[in-house]
């Protein structure tokens, strides 16, 4: 219990800007609520037809919310393998609220969860900031607050998705990673199991950052036989195993009922489509009514492809390697070097206004492009003090635990394209490692430097907090 409470209780230093971050989380959650409190809190006999067709906020899914308001594996169990069975406690806490009030409260039971998961992510990035880096509390507090003030962090922050939970877990690993790599003590077993189980859990490819914590953490001991063994190989293989055992119990008979549904009315209607041409042809010459019917299908099979092919959610999918089980969701068209001034270092930390917070699989195109020149003098200096942290940080082995976070995301995204179309909705998983490299920027620079590169910080956080919150606000409430 000890160690529970020194990883989530509140320091005394914490308290004023705990106290900060919470009312910011509580309002941008609060709008989210106000945004949506009329269509999700009916009560319905199934709520998924609602939600899919109302929520739209970028490229997220409203999937947590119809996990809570009636409970069912619908993540991906192969990217999501534990996700929907920690959903169950809030499910079943949604359930009490709905027999007590009336109304489904899913959205205020997400919005907690999202509250407490970003909230203790900005206290465990201010104590990476202040344990492991050792810059000062008000350095700490600063870079935090620069963080929260990135776009789709603060977004991520208050939709109804995985990804803040994920990030909460992230930084719990870099914390304790990172402190015991400052003490010089190795991470146990049983340690790495359970940051893995609830990392790997709500997203299976953040797992293997577990295992890069312990390398670095461990160093050649991560390589011993038992350590290698029963902290990485079984529960990376169970984990697998699980999913796959989820898959065929929970997912796969209800993919067969859907897909023999779909055969039954596809069936059903090439009948009455056949029935209507015999009707208007008369029944006599079967064979040249079945030759007419086959070109009549055919005609309509191809107006349909080449009108599935001009949908957004066809043109912007973007090319795959191999249209394999995992690699199809892969990307080898959509340019890097647009997507990364757009989208990976601009839209990630601050929004275009045009297409605002549009679905790149609905209507927004994969790259748009800043009407402000001052927008792309902003990104440049984020940019900019992230290299120079890189610099002053270089001989740093937590940074490059950090850098390898950054570098595997880099190579999931960029390189191979997973997400790329919409790579800004990923900024929770990567975007922690710049306030982290510039910590360490603040803590090399001299005295008369610091207070210049502060003050930038400071400008920095100032307008992208304004910049984000109101466009954000003016979304959800305009």
């Amino acid at each position: 219990m000890k160690k529970i409470r020194q990883i989530f209780g509140i320091r005394h230093e914490e308290r004023w800007v705990a106290l900060a971050i919470l009312l910011l989380l509580v309002a941008l959650n609060a709008m989210v609520i106000a945004r949506y409190y009329d269509l999700f809190t009916p009560l319905r006999a199934s709520y998924w037809p609602t939600f899919v067709k109302n929520f739209y906020i970028s490229g997220f899914d409203p999937i947590t919310y119809d996990v809570v308001s009636e409970w069912s594996a619908k993540y991906n169990v192969y990217r999501h393998p534990l996700l929907a069975f920690f959903m169950f406690i809030p499910y079943l806490v949604n359930q009490g609220l709905m027999w007590l009030t009336g109304i489904n409260c899913a959205v205020f039971v997400v919005a907690a969860m999202l509250v407490v998961s970003a909230f203790y992510s900005f206290l465990f990035l201010r104590r990476i900031c202040c344990d492991v880096v050792g810059v000062s509390n008000t350095d700490a507090s600063l870079l935090s607050f620069f963080f929260f003030s990135f776009a789709y962090v603060m977004i991520s922050a208050s939709v109804p998705d995985h990804f803040i939970m994920s990030m909460m877990m992230l930084l719990l690993a870099l914390w304790l990673s990172g402190r015991k790599m400052v003490s010089g003590r190795q991470m146990t077993i049983w340690q790495t199991v359970v940051l893995f189980v609830m990392t790997a859990g709500i997203s299976l490819n953040n797992g293997v950052k577990i295992f890069l914590s312990a390398l670095f953490a461990n160093g050649r001991r991560f390589f011993r036989p038992k350590y290698l063994a029963f902290a990485v190989l079984i529960p990376a293989a169970l984990m697998w195993l699980f999913a796959r055992w989820e898959y065929k119990v929970y997912v796969w008979p209800q993919e067969k009922a859907r897909k023999e549904l779909k055969a039954k009315r596809n069936a059903e209607k090439k009948a009455r489509d056949y029935q209507a041409l015999a009707d208007s042809m008369g029944s006599g010459n079967k064979a040249r009514l079945d030759s007419v019917f086959k070109v009549q299908q055919n005609r309509k099979m191809w107006a349909k492809y080449r009108a599935d092919h001009k949908q957004p959610w066809n043109m912007h999918a973007g090319k795959p390697i191999s249209k394999g089980e995992f690699m199809r969701w892969t990307d080898i068209s959509t340019p890097r070097w647009d997507s990364m001034v757009e989208n990976w270092f601009g839209e990630s930390l601050q929004l275009h206004r045009q297409n605002l917070l549009e679905d790149t699989l609905r209507s927004r195109p994969v790259i748009i492009r800043y009407q402000w020149v001052v927008s792309y003098v902003v990104e440049a200096l984020v940019v900019l003090l992230f290299v120079l942290g890189i610099v002053a940080g270089w001989r740093k082995r937590f940074l490059w635990l950090v850098m390898s976070y950054f570098g595997f995301d880099l190579l999931l995204h960029v390189g191979l394209g997973f997400g790329l179309n919409e790579v800004y909705i990923m900024t929770a998983h990567w975007a922690f490692a710049i306030p982290i490299a510039t910590a360490y920027l603040l803590k090399g620079l001299r005295k008369d430097y610091l207070k210049y590169v502060r003050a930038l910080l400071l400008v920095l956080t100032v307008y992208l907090l304004v910049y984000n919150v109101c466009l954000f606000g003016r979304y959800l409430l305009g």
